[in-house]
């Protein structure tokens, strides 16, 4: 072996592994959401809005790591789909709680399906226990980065990982 080449091939390095699997998730769900207000985005803010108590806006923005100026020009587009509705919140009217209306619950179980068959078709290649442990294993260490490095932008993360750019809408470019 060429001593200048490392001893593991690509396949065993994690950093690869999750790269490849990252950017295959990213460019087959954005493909299959793209009827669904900023794609993967909208579908995260969705699923998180119809877990338990509606999440106030600015948690909503802190638990997915996304800017709130930017959460704001989501919210308006999964709103104007009559996907969400903002509430004042009862115990504090300053704030905002995001709710899900009918439609954006019926959308959700639509794009949850799409989501788990492109997840079953990426994660095809390991047996389904497999795929089982692997779901539950990322989670629980996606869950413990998130403890210990709150500050960490997913959204960032897959943007870095997938190459693309995403640039939000600036205030002067949403008004019509």
């Amino acid at each position: 072996m060429n001593p200048t080449t490392p001893d593991r091939a690509p396949e065993h390095n994690l950093g690869w592994s999750l790269a490849v699997l990252l950017r295959r998730w990213h460019e087959h769900v954005e493909q299959a959401l793209t009827d669904l207000p900023h794609g993967s985005r909208g579908y995260h803010v969705l699923s998180i809005a119809t877990e338990g108590e509606a999440p106030t806006q600015a948690c909503l923005a802190d638990r997915l790591l996304i800017d709130r100026s930017v959460m704001t020009y989501l919210l308006d587009d999964l709103e104007a789909a009559d996907l969400v509705r903002r509430r004042v919140d009862p115990k504090d009217r300053r704030a905002r709680r995001v709710c899900p209306t009918d439609h954006g619950r019926a959308v959700l179980a639509r794009a949850e399906k799409v989501v788990e068959h492109v997840e079953e078709r990426l994660l095809g290649g390991l047996a389904p226990e497999h795929r089982a442990l692997f779901r539950d294993s990322a989670s629980t260490a996606a869950v413990s980065v998130r403890r210990h490095s709150p500050d960490t932008d997913p959204c960032e993360a897959v943007l870095q990982v997938t190459g693309l750019s995403e640039k939000e809408p600036a205030p002067s470019d949403r008004a019509g």
